[in-house]
């Protein structure tokens, strides 16, 4: 047998809970407007409490200008107008807890709007109160920027200011100034944020681009990253930016905001996002122990073009259960990239693909985060490039898919016109095939992938051993996947075959054993000898 994974530490309620990922522009829009909002959320949070998930997250509904839709927070303390008002949030929030769901929100803590308050003080001269609460920095003598940091989107990471007479720094969109979390006062202020979300009664928070609170004070180059111009798209690509984040202070930082939240009852939860060529290393620096972060949200699979049980493998075996290391979290999909299941299934799109990615996901060791309609088994929305909203899409287009397929809006109703969504035309269009896998259709279909989603969130909720138990990997081939979940004196499991053909297997399947769960509901006659293709297993052991 393999190593065995464990779960040494405490069992949080966080610890093995499913995460049910809610983009609020694409979710229900209540207003007619066409994007949807936090009324919307609040009336279909029957749906999601019926999925019998633990937790939901929502990503950014604060004001904003929207040029990044939510991620460029013009005020951290109020709702934008778009998506309602602080009371339509405790309103959402408040039902959330009737129903059991506990309830995270993001926080951007690494920049902000160029209209945020801060920032428009912090640019109109050098002396002011807030004027070093950003990244500023004087010109080259030849006018050139500071240094050669690219940005994510593409293109510098400077952008001259004519009222300073000086640059700065922008990891993302010119329109997206990084805040300068190595001043004492920035630190203060975005904890007075946690305070005020915290307070209002939220479960805890994902931080957005943790790898990205903090710099080199001194602005060194990054060096280049070797990578052939053949496999490049953005300029971003071209370095390693070892100065431009992953600052070695941003673990005291971390360490500070984990002490505002352990003054709170309930076990207030946090999950870092981050993102990174080797986002294990800081994943791990960042969550180790119990004085950092919760957990950290991992990219493993979100980028993966094609699952192997090689790269399951190791994945799940990078976090060996020691505390020091942190506990993993799993997504498959979300609102950043394409959905796994246009990019796993070879264009197939099948029921059985959707529910054996769910079965997979839901067997892991960690916490999971599911977004919203995977569990109708939905694939990445078409979306024409007369219709693209995201900027990155259309900076880089056709090089790179975006991110609107992802944040189409969710399709309620295979009759209404929108899917449901709204009343008028969406701010994405609906594509036509996911009103075709609405849940008006998946409820009356007791085979549907909607149908099998609840079951097997049910049993990760209910199952020990799948939902915090040990992992002990048994076989990891290329498309075969055997591991067992062990939790005291029960064991589960579980046996996936990612492939299109039946594949033979040399490891024992116990004679006495229980099916509690498959994703084509029976065991075959023929299971001693070969596991099926595309079918997925969880025996009682």
């Amino acid at each position: 047998m393999a190593d065995i994974f464990t779960t040494s530490s405490p069992n949080e309620w966080w610890r093995g809970a499913t995460f049910y990922q809610i983009y609020p522009r694409s979710f229900q829009d209540t207003t007619g407007n066409g994007v949807g909002d936090l009324k919307g959320i609040t009336e279909r949070l029957e749906y999601v409490a019926s999925l019998n998930v633990d937790a939901i997250w929502l990503s950014p509904f604060f004001t904003s200008p929207m040029k990044d839709f939510g991620y460029d927070v013009s005020d951290y303390c109020d709702v934008d107008p778009i998506f309602g008002t602080l009371e339509d949030f405790d309103n959402l929030l408040a039902r959330a807890k009737e129903l059991g769901l506990k309830v995270i929100i993001d926080q951007v803590y690494s920049h902000t709007s160029d209209q945020h308050n801060w920032f428009q003080e912090s640019r109109k001269n050098r002396t002011n109160y807030q004027a070093d609460w950003y990244i500023w920095a004087d010109a080259k003598p030849d006018g050139s920027p500071p240094n050669n940091w690219q940005a994510y989107f593409g293109g510098s990471s400077w952008q001259w200011d004519s009222s300073r007479k000086q640059y700065f720094m922008h990891n993302f969109l010119s329109s997206q100034p990084d805040l300068n979390l190595h001043h004492p006062r920035v630190q203060d202020a975005l904890m007075d944020v946690t305070r005020f979300w915290l307070d209002r009664g939220v479960d805890g928070f994902r931080l957005d681009v943790v790898n990205c609170f903090m710099h080199d004070p001194e602005l060194r180059d990054n060096p280049p990253s070797g990578r052939p111009i053949e496999d490049v798209v953005r300029s971003f690509d071209m370095q390693d930016h070892i100065y431009s984040e992953t600052h070695h202070e941003t673990v005291n930082f971390l360490t500070r905001m984990r002490w505002v939240l352990d003054s709170y009852e309930g076990n207030k939860f946090t999950v870092a996002e981050v993102s990174s060529p080797d986002p294990f290393k800081f994943q791990r620096e960042y969550t180790s122990g119990h004085s950092r972060l919760n957990t950290s949200y991992n990219f493993d699979f979100l980028y993966l073009d094609h699952l192997t049980g090689w790269s399951v493998s190791n994945s799940l075996s990078s976090w060996e259960g020691d505390p020091a290391h942190g506990w993993p979290s799993w997504a498959f999909s979300n609102h950043d990239a394409p959905r796994a299941l246009s990019r796993w299934s070879e264009g197939m799109n099948t029921i059985l693909h959707a529910k054996l990615y769910l079965m997979l996901l839901l067997s892991m060791r960690g916490t999971v985060f599911m977004y919203q309609g995977e569990e109708l088994g939905l694939p990445t929305g078409n979306v024409p490039f007369e219709f693209l909203q995201d900027p990155e899409a259309i900076e880089n287009w056709p090089h790179t898919l975006g991110r609107d397929g992802a944040r189409t809006p969710f399709p309620w109703s295979s009759t209404e016109d929108y899917a449901g969504f709204s009343k008028v035309e969406p701010w994405l269009p609906v594509d036509p095939a996911h009103a075709a896998l609405a849940p008006d259709v998946q409820e009356a279909d007791e085979d549907s992938t909607l149908v099998f989603a609840r079951e097997a969130i049910r049993l990760r909720r209910d199952v020990a051993p799948i939902r915090i138990g040990d992992l002990a990997f048994i076989t990891a081939e290329e498309y075969l996947i055997a591991y067992k979940r062990i939790e005291g004196d029960e064991t589960i499991l579980c046996v996936y075959n990612l492939s299109n053909r039946p594949l033979e297997y040399d490891f024992d399947l116990p004679k006495e054993r229980e099916l509690i769960l498959s994703n084509i509901g029976f065991e075959p006659a023929n299971i001693e000898n070969e596991i099926p293709a595309l079918t997925g297993y969880w025996w009682k052991i």
